[in-house]
């Protein structure tokens, strides 16, 4: 649906730094900027993430329930893995400058960095991609829950995943004891206007 835009609005923005507005950080080298229409207000259904990574950081897994993604490669390489809803089997697609991969709207993916210096765009078919995270399903799943359905001891489970304290996003975890990987903590998910995260209170960007 193509939303109403008043050209005549000088308050209508035609050009943005994508720079400016980061999404998340892990450190000076993995990090994601953002791109919606709450940085940009002229745009129309389309939006993107300008993806950096170090080799064999994972963007973690997740579906965009609201939108297609496109992944661009710039420079480096990576491999987009799916999850075939219908065939019931991982698809990896290895891209490298001038190819891209394919995420149909809904389907579980992940991108993994083969190489330093990274660089991905993913262009989403929707003003303001929606996310949901491996992290919090696994953390935010009832443990008792998790054991019951599917036959599990549930303290081995609570065990399994108690490193797991918030979203992911990109990983391996931080390690702490590592002075060359800088982390940014955060109290909260770290949102940014433009990337919505479902756990968030509708109505309150």
């Amino acid at each position: 649906m193509v939303k109403y835009v008043d050209y005549t609005d000088p308050k209508i923005k035609y050009s943005f730094d994508v720079n400016k507005s980061n999404f998340f950080k892990r450190d000076n080298q993995n990090y994601i900027n953002v791109l919606g229409e709450q940085q940009l207000n002229s745009l129309e259904s389309v939006s993107l993430l300008d993806i950096y990574l170090s080799k064999d950081i994972v963007v973690e897994p997740h579906v965009h329930q609201n939108a297609a993604e496109l992944v661009y490669c710039i420079s480096g390489s990576a491999t987009v893995s799916l999850l075939n809803p219908f065939t019931k089997k991982i698809q990896n697609y290895t891209i490298t400058p001038a190819q891209v991969a394919n995420v149909p709207q809904g389907w579980w993916h992940y991108e993994i960095a083969n190489t330093n210096n990274t660089h991905l765009l993913a262009i989403f078919n929707a003003p303001t991609p929606e996310a949901i995270f491996g992290s919090d399903l696994l953390r935010l799943t009832p443990p008792d829950l998790m054991a019951h359905t599917y036959s599990m001891d549930v303290n081995k489970w609570k065990s399994t995943i108690s490193p797991i304290n918030k979203t992911t996003i990109l990983g391996p975890s931080i390690n702490r004891n590592d002075p060359r990987q800088q982390h940014y903590p955060t109290n909260n998910y770290p949102q940014q206007p433009g990337y919505q995260h479902p756990y968030y209170v509708p109505g309150h960007y």
